[in-house]
């Protein structure tokens, strides 16, 4: 009797599992069209614990997400992100980068674009943000290179390369952050 009811239990835990797992995809989505990283290969108890883990880190990106275009409150969200442990996933250092840029720190923010870009060389949003850093910096011609590339990703209707091709229309030198 007792096996049944751990069984039972187990069955109820993966059923509300799977029923909750496209929320949990559309909150994440939403920020950064990517999915969150897979949970860690485990034992099978240990999927429970997994998708506990995984709630968490979607709940604290949201957060982190919201201090940033919400409250921009750069300093605060770096210290969001980083708490998260995920900072190896281009999503989570791209927003890293991308505040550490909106707070003056270009050094900083190159190094965290890169190692967005390192971790998933095809995150369109880092080529976006990137591209922008190039602009700000007067990189024209490598913020047309990353334009490019956002190009071949998502193509040319994309939010992603307006905003940039948006950017780089702007006379050189004047000076606007992004």
């Amino acid at each position: 009797m007792q096996k049944f009811a751990i069984r039972l239990l187990t069955l109820a835990m993966l059923s509300l599992t799977l029923a909750a797992a496209p929320v949990v995809t559309a909150v994440y989505a939403a920020p950064d069209n990517d999915p969150p990283p897979p949970p860690p290969k485990g034992k099978k108890k240990s999927e429970i614990r997994s998708n506990v883990e995984q709630a968490a880190f979607v709940d604290g990106y949201h957060a982190a997400y919201a201090t940033i275009y919400d409250r921009h409150d750069y300093a605060n969200a770096i210290e969001q992100l980083k708490a998260l442990h995920h900072d190896d996933t281009a999503a989570v250092a791209n927003l890293i980068g991308y505040s550490y840029r909106k707070l003056g720190d270009y050094k900083l923010s190159q190094v965290w674009y890169e190692r967005a870009l390192k971790a998933d060389p095809n995150h369109v949003k880092t080529w976006q943000y990137y591209g922008l850093w190039q602009v700000e910096q007067g990189n024209r011609d490598q913020a047309e290179y990353h334009l490019n590339r956002i190009a071949q990703l998502a193509g040319t209707n994309s939010e992603e390369y307006r905003s940039l091709a948006a950017a780089l229309e702007k006379p050189p030198g004047t000076g606007l952050v992004y």
